[in-house]
């Protein structure tokens, strides 16, 4: 019995000592943490200038190619926060370039008879596309998604009031 006590009194105090050392103070001292800060600066874009940002325009070069999706003869591959590269693929061994799908801070999409839905941030928006009418923003819905983080995995800090993370770059 006096044995059991004993070794319950030390696993007690070595269990204290770990939560609180002796000769040690207890306090938070902030110079025992490192700060680790992001590689990159969010890239914000004004609200209301964000909403108004889907466009069709001529095709331009892939630079960072993302998902790629096919519907019927059209091919549409990902431009990493920029929008979508719109392809004839009627021909697939040499798809044709016709028009490039500006949504900044695009990183997805879906889509479903003639209504593509965008992954734009932090918002969900359908886009009625017609190769010869263009494109018809149908429907926005705000702040469906998170805040868009940097490669290194850090959320951006003190983002202006109506303003939007749409991409990040590399600080030097």
């Amino acid at each position: 019995m006096k044995k059991t006590k004993l070794l319950l009194l030390g696993t007690f105090l070595i269990l204290l000592q770990s939560c609180c050392p002796f000769f040690t103070d207890c306090e938070d001292n902030d110079d025992d943490f490192i700060i680790i800060d992001s590689q990159y600066e969010p890239v914000l874009l004004n609200r209301n200038d964000f909403e108004n940002s889907v466009s069709l325009k001529d095709p331009i070069s892939i630079t960072t190619s993302g998902k790629i999706y096919i519907k019927d003869d059209l091919l549409f591959i990902n431009e990493v926060h920029k929008g979508f590269h719109v392809y004839d693929n009627s021909d697939p061994s040499s798809p044709t370039p016709i028009k490039f799908l500006e949504a900044p801070g695009s990183t997805d999409l879906a889509i479903r008879d003639n209504m593509i839905y965008i992954n734009q941030a932090t918002d969900l928006i359908a886009v009625e596309y017609d190769t010869a009418n263009g494109i018809t923003l149908t429907k926005r819905v705000v702040n469906v998604f998170p805040e868009l983080r940097s490669p290194d995995g850090f959320l951006p800090f003190e983002i202006p009031t109506d303003n939007v993370v749409v991409g990040w770059t590399l600080i030097n």
